[in-house]
C-alpha cells in the first residue's frame, strides 16, 4: 500500500512502522512542507496513495466540499509510539477498505470507518 503521511503526523515510529510493514511511504515534510491541505489531498489521488494526518480540516475539504481523495487516516490525540501501534491495527483490520477510500479516524482505542463505497458509517470501539 502507499501512504502520504502529513507533516503534523509523521513520526520516525510511524514511518518505521509503514516501511516494515513493507509499504511505501512519502513524507510531505521532505517533499511539500509548505503544501495546503487541498494540495496534499491532490498528490495523495495523483499518486494514489492513503493520507495519515491528524488534521480535522480533511474532512471538511472531503464532505463538505466534495474534494475527492484516495482514503484518509487521522490519527487524533496520540502518542508517535501510540500512532505506529494504531496504523498497524488499522491495516490489519481495515487494510481493504483503506484500497478503496475510506476514512478512518482512530482516537484512542475507537475506531471509525466512512466508507467510499457507500455512506456506511461503522464504529469500532
Amino acid at each position: 500500500m502507499k501512504f502520504l503521511l502529513d507533516v503534523c503526523a509523521e513520526s520516525v515510529s510511524l514511518r518505521e512502522a509503514l516501511l516494515n510493514l513493507g509499504h511505501d511511504v512519502l513524507s510531505a515534510r521532505e517533499h511539500c512542507p509548505h503544501a495546503s491541505d487541498e494540495a496534499l489531498l491532490t498528490l495523495a489521488l495523483e499518486e494514489k496513495r492513503v493520507l495519515i494526518t491528524e488534521d480535522k480540516d480533511f474532512g471538511e475539504l472531503v464532505f463538505l466540499r466534495g474534494l475527492p481523495h484516495p482514503g484518509i487516516v487521522r490519527l487524533g490525540g496520540m502518542t508517535p509510539t501510540e500512532r505506529a501501534d494504531a496504523i498497524r491495527t488499522v491495516i490489519e483490520r481495515y487494510g481493504a477498505a483503506m484500497l478503496h477510500g475510506a476514512i478512518i479516524v482512530v482516537t484512542g482505542n475507537r475506531i471509525r470507518i466512512r466508507s467510499a463505497l457507500n455512506t456506511e458509517r461503522l464504529d469500532d470501539s
